[in-house]
């Protein structure tokens, strides 16, 4: 009971005391109500929100039929304005000419004539030059609206009735979708085939426990009006089965040959759902001008009118096309995710998600009162005709008599008294007899009415077993599922696959070369060529190989080929797989791409091993696996065939142990492990049988405490005698050790012997690898980056209790992280002895003569040094140095870089270059050895010899 005092007169009016919280959850909630029932969600019943119904609606009031001529486009919005939505013309206008966009619905509800907007985002002419009628689509959706087939409701103004829902014949929520937000929820819902959907609801009826599965036979996906191709059908079952599904939609693009310049072109004929052409092309653009895209040498659009889409990409000679498309898919619009959420409104009021059954259940139960009161009105129409059909029969059997009634009576008035007096008829009879013509008196006239009488009685009979029959019912709705087959059927636009689209033979488009897989331990993966390393002395420097994100790692170097694949083991004990040329091809000083975006790798996870069958497959059986605490296992290599995306269990871990390395075998190899402390144990792989992929593995090497494994590699019987133990050290020290002279073959599961000495000079042991004779190279790589490739005939052999020689410099701070033996029998490498050697950014210079060598693309100006070097002496001089500006090399201009040279046996290698570095202060003094070990030119005289 309300409170007087609660309520107080003032000037303005009487003011009521309220909660203010109260009021806001009572005002909110009746905003929200109104904006999701009568603004933002459709209607599963006739799948139109308010505005396109009210739209529909009164341009059918107009007589805007689908055969008459166009009307402006403003007398449609302002009666729409005027007697239904009281709302902004613009949103009305926009509303009306979306239905008449075929790149945005998939079957034009309005017959649009003018400029309706493009799919390069123009916006639509003003409305009063457009002109609009409905499509005949439309009027099936509004047919039999005048035989009271759906309620009807007050307007705004309570001036005239609306319809709340239309007839509908077709299930116009799945042929259109519909897009909208609402307060506290959204609907996003694709648009269909109307073959597919007409053929859906039949199904639904002549099947009604149908599953999902099997209407998906039937609806094979989403059927989008620009096209392109939806893939992965089970995230288009789960849309169907659940209501939420994304969907990935790719553009359709082909690579064809340019006869004109024999280069290759992409041409893009169809584009996803809502995505804007004009923008598009300019995201290309611009990710070629960033760089972002390299291969593209135009881009142009020759869309048109009559041929419809076609974007033209050239691409630059050698461009690999499949790589730049598989590209664009990625970074552009060319493809996209279709988030379906399937959210309308329960018999007008109830919001809720509902599947794909949901919405062809309730459109067949929509029809099923549609046709219900259809017949129902029907019936009542044919039971009046009846009624006086039945008096007219009457006054013909009997027709003097009721002339002369009709002639004895004064007026009109009393002859009807007295025809229903005398003649017991109704009064509707007696009317219709009253305002009968003469000419119905003729026999051929009467015979019409007699047979007329026939008919309609046939007909009520027919609508009485219709309303009787459930039956009856649902064979009418497939008869005119069947009849909008037949007027508006089309074929499918919107190609389904279940396979990757887009996916080219990269056998075809891409050169099976060598390559090198890097891995970083942040997780950075790239490919780079062979070629990218050049084969340098024992003990060099080396060359900035990798760009490193800050306290970053090489975790492995992987050699193998452009087609291969490449395995991905984690410390979890699962395995992915990737090819090779999916991964990105980056110069060297590249950072790569994360490894996130090659393969689906958990945040728990990190990259472990990888490996990538190359040299003879055929020899290779089995997978073999060793973990951080010694744990080791063998398994078919056919186990690993089909590895899905989200990758398999390739080992079962206990105890929080690891998976460390992993390597391919015959089953007939002998093993090596060897621990970060220098214990190594060598024992042919025989000796464990093959496991299962989740099989937890057995011991391999006892591991001592605070030790672990740090390497595994493989020895294969028939070269055992070539076969060396390849260590290197953390702090760049290394040594070959002669396997069959110093390791003999021992039972697995022992704590082993000892490989090489640890100690703080030499740090623990990196890696250990096993290589075969005196032929091919190593690339090591340090915490830093800096990258150096060394002949394996360099390196010397030592026994197992020694700590080696050196092999990389290490500075402060840096150490030895990666290591990678790489064989000389398959690196087609020109052998010639070098000089100089110049490292740019990107490729690396040739060598040219050691005196007066200009440094072009090194210095900004030219500059002119002219080296001398004595073989047999520590000395270095320079002369003649006409510039002394000297530019950074580095690509990003970040860390400062540093001219270092180094003779050994006549090879003089220029590594890097100091930012911004100047020699015009160093006249007159005298380069120390010290200097020259931290490349320091100060010391050089312009005049010295």
């Amino acid at each position: 009971m309300q409170n007087n005092s609660d309520i107080k007169k003032t000037p303005f009016g009487k003011i009521k005391n309220a909660e203010l919280v109260e009021q806001m959850e009572k005002s909110y909630l009746d905003y929200a109500m109104s904006v999701i029932v009568s603004r933002a969600l459709p209607d599963v019943r006739d799948g139109l929100k308010p505005v396109h119904r009210r739209i529909l609606f009164a341009m059918h009031e107009l007589g805007l039929k689908s055969n008459v001529k166009f009307r402006k486009s403003a007398t449609v919005v302002g009666e729409v304005l005027g007697k239904y939505h009281p709302h902004g013309d613009s949103a009305v206008y926009d509303a009306m000419a979306r239905l008449a966009q075929d790149f945005s619905v998939r079957y034009l509800l309005v017959d649009g004539q003018g400029n309706f907007g493009s799919v390069d985002g123009d916006s639509p002419a003003a409305m009063r030059y457009t002109e609009a009628r409905m499509k005949a689509i439309s009027e099936d959706l509004l047919a039999d609206i005048e035989k009271d087939t759906v309620d009807f409701t007050e307007n705004y103004d309570a001036t005239r009735k609306e319809p709340k829902v239309l007839p509908a014949k077709v299930p116009q929520l799945l042929l259109n979708g519909s897009l909208g937000i609402a307060v506290g929820m959204a609907t996003n819902i694709a648009p269909h085939n109307l073959k597919e959907v007409c053929n859906a609801v039949i199904e639904v009826i002549e099947k009604p426990d149908i599953n999902i599965d099997d209407l998906m036979k039937v609806i094979t996906g989403p059927d989008f009006p620009t096209g392109g191709i939806a893939y992965n059908s089970n995230s288009i079952k789960e849309a169907y089965m659940t209501g939420k599904g994304a969907i990935v939609i790719r553009a359709v693009a082909e690579i064809i040959e340019n006869e004109k310049n024999n280069r290759q072109q992409i041409i893009v004929s169809e584009i996803p759902y809502q995505v804007n052409k004009s923008e598009l092309i300019a995201k290309i653009a611009d990710l070629v001008k960033t760089k972002k895209i390299e291969g593209i040498s135009d881009i142009r659009d020759e869309s048109d009118r009559n041929e419809g889409i076609r974007i033209v990409i050239d691409l630059k000679a050698n461009a690999y096309a499949s790589k730049i498309l598989n590209t664009l898919y990625e970074s552009t619009s060319l493809q996209i995710t279709f988030h379906m959420n399937t959210v309308a409104l329960i018999n007008g009021i109830q919001p809720r998600l509902i599947n794909l059954k949901d919405i062809l259940n309730e459109f067949i139960k929509h029809r099923q009162e549609i046709i219900k009161r259809r017949t129902k009105f029907d019936l009542d129409r044919a039971q009046e005709r009846e009624h006086i059909l039945n008096g007219l029969k009457i006054a013909l059997d009997q027709i003097d008599k009721i002339i002369s009634t009709i002639r004895s009576s004064e007026t009109k008035e009393i002859a009807h008294k007295e025809l229903v007096k005398n003649f017991t008829l109704t009064s509707i009879q007696a009317q219709a007899i009253l305002e009968m013509r003469l000419s119905a008196l003729a026999g051929l006239e009467q015979k019409k009415i007699f047979e007329e009488l026939e008919q309609i009685r046939k007909t009520i009979m027919d609508l009485i077993s219709i309303l009787e029959s459930k039956e009856k019912i649902l064979e009418i709705i497939k008869t005119e599922q069947n009849e909008m087959i037949a007027k508006y059927g089309d074929a499918r636009r919107t190609k389904i696959s279940n396979q990757q689209i887009g996916k080219f033979s990269a056998e075809d488009l891409i050169p099976n070369k060598e390559v090198i897989v890097a891995l970083t331990k942040s997780g950075y993966i790239k490919r780079m060529t062979v070629d990218t390393f050049k084969a340098q002395k024992r003990g060099g420097k080396g060359i900035v190989g990798i760009s490193l994100k800050d306290k970053d790692n090489i975790l492995q170097l992987v050699y193998t080929f452009s087609h291969n694949c490449v395995y991905f083991f984690t410390n979890k004990g699962r395995v992915f797989v990737s090819k090779v040329y999916d991964i990105p091809e980056v110069s060297r000083t590249a950072k790569g791409q994360a490894i996130v975006n090659i393969i689906q790798i958990s945040s728990e996870e990190k990259i472990t091993a990888i490996l990538s069958p190359t040299i003879d497959k055929k020899s290779i059986n089995y997978i073999f696996m060793a973990t951080k605490n010694g744990v080791i296992k063998k398994t078919d290599l056919e186990k690993y065939n089909n590895i899905r995306k989200t990758g398999i269990i390739a080992i079962g871990l206990k105890n929080n142990d690891l998976l460390r390395f992993v390597k391919m075998t015959s089953g007939e190899d002998n093993v090596l492990l060897v621990t970060v402390k220098g214990q190594g144990i060598y024992f042919n792989e025989n000796q464990l049988r093959p496991m299962g992929r989740s099989a937890s593995g057995v011991r391999g090497i006892k591991i001592r405490e605070g030790d672990e494994v740090c390497s595994m590699d493989i020895v294969k019987n028939e070269s055992l005698k070539d076969s060396n133990l390849l260590t290197v050290l953390e702090k760049g020290y290394g040594k070959r050790t002669i396997i069959s002279k110093f390791f003999r073959v021992q039972n697995r599961g022992g704590v082993g012997v000892r490989v090489s000495k640890v100690n703080l000079k030499v740090g623990t042991i990196i890696k250990s690898l096993v290589t075969t004779k005196d032929t091919g190279d190593i690339v090591m790589i340090s915490t830093k980056g800096t990258t150096i490739r060394t002949p394996i005939n360099k390196i010397k052999r030592l026994g197992r209790d020694t700590m080696g020689v050196k092999l990389m410099r290490i500075l402060s701070g840096e150490s030895v992280s990666s290591v990678e033996y790489i064989p000389e029998n398959i690196i087609e490498e020109a052998k010639k002895e070098v000089n100089l050697e110049m490292i740019d950014n990107n490729e690396v210079m040739q060598k040219k003569s050691v005196t007066e060598k200009k440094t072009e693309n090194v210095l900004q100006q030219d500059v002119k040094i002219d080296i001398l070097a004595n073989k047999n002496s520590d000395k270095m001089v320079a002369k003649n140095i006409e510039k002394t500006e000297i530019t950074n090399l580095d690509e990003n201009n970040k860390n400062p870089q540093e001219v270092l040279k180094d003779i050994n046996n006549n090879d003089l290698f220029v590594t890097k270059v100091i930012n911004q570095g100047s020699v015009s202060d160093a006249h007159q003094k005298k380069l120390t050895n010290t200097e020259k070990d931290n490349g320091n030119l100060s010391g050089f005289t312009t005049k010295e010899v």
